[in-house]
């Protein structure tokens, strides 16, 4: 029996008594006086009157309760042969000792450190060194363009930056210190102090008087015996900045606080993603991404788990097995990771021939988030390991799960295509465009009445003002999520597009992800994308960009008919999708998100500025390619 539906019943009568009992499990040097003052922010103001420190709850206190030899960091990196396990015990002197050395270079209590990394265990330890001093980090995914970092050096005005010499993937080497470098060239901002870490893959030169080498400064700092205490800040003082996309070009720079933060996280660890203190936890993310922040980094420390900071790819380190290896070899409770992470294995190994050599005895559960998952990923999934795949649904500006399956509170019964039921917290609504509600399964608005839960962002740093336009404007009293979809009779919640992707057909408005859904049905396709191309009769008209599966070789002509026949059937006539462009790869993200904003732009004939989060900037020539010779045929019949 799950107990899901009387925790959010329990929320709903009493939200600050609950999030006062939730705030139990972490450590204050001053309790809260107020658990919400909304006066100053829409998105409310968490544990008014607090005091605290993040890095204490994630490391320190572990250690004083005798945890200090349980295992904190597992890091795997098969692109360059090592595996590292840091205790917890290993995990504080190494944070205290390189927030030893950032004191002494002047950060203290407010200051920015950027940090642009690799996955490696320095990394983390920077993001808790930050915090330890009550400073607020940074992070920049490491190998974004030196005009990308520039513009992030100027926001922030860090003073420190931590970084290193090179990133190492399967087939290249990616220079970090020369586009620093070009960054802060660019930068109008002056930064007096770079720590950079030398990798033997590539090492490289430091400029005298502002970079010093990391491992030299922080092993004399350890050597010595050097350690700093945690620095006492206000439970709503910003813990980190983390960049997002803007429209108008310029990144959006979402503030976290440190109280509601650490309370939302722990809770979600236990409730949520059913983990108990001492198990390892794996989010198949970056550093640079909030998943990578939220639970690479924070929340598995903060409920004293072990977890997974993996420096590969789900295929091709070496194979497609490499996911269920370290599933096996670190124990791994419970994985979450991007639908298209499964897409790629699945496109690879289809018959899943690649898990049986592992042992996955331990392994509980597999969470899905970050990009639509579809029915047919997830069935697979389900079939070939045996357990529960949760998908779920968050934000950057959330900073943890909206919707999902709590795992903790006991699992409800999956609905393949629906991103679960709303957490506690989260009062989910779906508007039209004049911002009345809609009847359960109409497409409309996804909204979240305010306000919004601990650890939601409570601000842009240094922009109030576009704060408030971009998330709360359209739609007084609610945040805006900017994702289209609809809740079914049963309260599930379905993400079905970007509000931006939501495509006009003849006056028809269809989300690309129900397209997408009867095109992934296919047993030929592997993934695929769906856009809106401008058509002058109909304004828009679907267009279908397939890859298929690895070994499967196909007449366009005739799988494009298939395809036609599928959409007709699960999405109707209205959906008019007669045009399929076969393609070998699709732009992502290096987290895994398809851009399929910049596809729809291509397909328009529109010029196009490379995203800096592109993973294979190659890739858009090829989709130029297709199109021009896609657009030379006549559409299927």
């Amino acid at each position: 029996m799950t107990r899901y539906h009387g925790a959010y019943a329990e929320w709903r009568q009493d939200p600050e008594g609950f999030w006062t009992e939730a705030a139990k499990a972490i450590d204050w040097d001053v309790p809260p006086a107020q658990i919400l003052a909304t006066a100053e922010a829409p998105s409310g103001r968490w544990f008014e009157g607090a005091q605290c420190n993040t890095c204490y709850n994630c490391v320190d206190r572990h250690v004083r309760a005798g945890h200090g030899a349980r295992a904190a960091i597992r890091y795997d990196s098969p692109v360059t042969g090592t595996k590292d396990v840091y205790s917890y015990d290993r995990l504080l002197a190494e944070v205290s000792a390189l927030a030893s050395v950032l004191r002494a270079r002047g950060v203290g209590r407010g200051d920015r450190v950027l940090i642009y990394m690799p996955m490696v265990p320095e990394a983390l330890v920077a993001m808790l060194a930050s915090a330890r001093l009550g400073a607020v980090h940074s992070v920049v995914f490491g190998g974004f363009s030196a005009e990308e970092l520039a513009l992030r050096i100027d926001d922030a005005k860090p003073a420190a930056i931590v970084s290193a010499s090179c990133g190492i993937e399967p087939a290249r080497i990616v220079a970090y210190k020369p586009l620093l470098d070009a960054a802060l060239d660019r930068a109008a901002h002056d930064v007096p102090h770079c720590l950079i870490l030398q990798r033997e893959r590539q090492r490289c030169d430091l400029l005298a008087g502002r970079d010093e080498d990391y491992a030299t400064v922080v092993g004399a700092a350890l050597a010595a015996g050097e350690t700093t205490d945690c620095v006492p800040v206000a439970a709503t003082d910003p813990l980190y900045i983390l960049y997002t996309s803007g429209t108008t070009g310029r990144p959006k720079g979402v503030v976290r606080d440190n109280g509601g933060h650490m309370v939302a996280l722990r809770w979600s660890m236990e409730h949520h993603y059913g983990l108990e203190p001492g198990e390892t936890f794996w989010a198949a993310s970056d550093v640079g991404w909030v998943v990578g922040h939220s639970y690479i980094c924070y929340g598995p420390l903060l409920h004293g788990c072990a977890t997974v900071l993996y420096e590969g790819k789900p295929t091709g380190t070496p194979d497609a097995g490499a996911f269920w290896r370290v599933i096996a070899e670190h124990e791994v409770a419970a994985l979450f990771t991007a639908p298209t992470a499964l897409r790629a294995i699945r496109k690879v190994d289809p018959d899943g021939l690649a898990i049986a050599p592992h042992d996955l005895s331990g392994f509980r559960t597999l969470f899905l988030a970050g990009e639509r998952s579809d029915a047919t990923t997830v069935a697979w999934a389900r079939e070939k390991l045996g357990r529960p795949v949760v998908d779920h649904w968050w934000q950057t500006e959330t900073g943890w799960p909206m919707t999902g399956n709590p795992v903790g509170l006991g699992l409800l019964p999956v609905r393949p295509g629906a991103a679960g039921v709303p957490m506690p917290g989260y009062d989910i609504r779906v508007l039209d465009d004049a911002g009345s509600e809609v009847p359960p399964g109409t497409l409309g608005n996804i909204v979240c009445k305010l306000p919004l839960p601990p650890a939601g962002f409570t601000g842009l740093w240094g922009a109030k003002e576009r704060y408030h336009e971009t998330y709360f404007a359209e739609f007084p009293g609610y945040y805006a999520t900017s994702d289209a979809g609809f809740r079914d009779a049963e309260g599930y919640v379905h993400i079905m597009a970007r509000t931006d992707d939501v495509i006009n057909v003849a006056g028809h408005r269809l989300s690309t992800g129900s397209i997408e859904e009867a095109i992934s049905s296919h047993p030929d396709v592997a993934e695929c994308a769906v856009v809106g191309r401008a058509d002058d009769l109909k304004g828009q008209v679907p267009l279908g960009f397939v890859v298929l599966k690895d070994g499967v070789a196909r007449d366009a002509a005739t799988l494009g008919r298939e395809l036609v026949a599928l959409v007709r059937d699960r999405v109707g006539p209205v959906a008019a999708f007669r045009e399929t462009l076969c393609v070998t790869r699709l732009p992502k993200t290096r987290s895994g998100k398809i851009l399929r904003g910049t596809m729809q732009k291509l397909a328009d004939g529109e010029e196009v500025r490379v995203p800096p989060a592109l993973e294979e900037p190659q890739i858009l020539d090829e989709i130029r390619s297709a199109l021009r010779a896609h657009l030379d045929k006549p559409a299927h019949a």
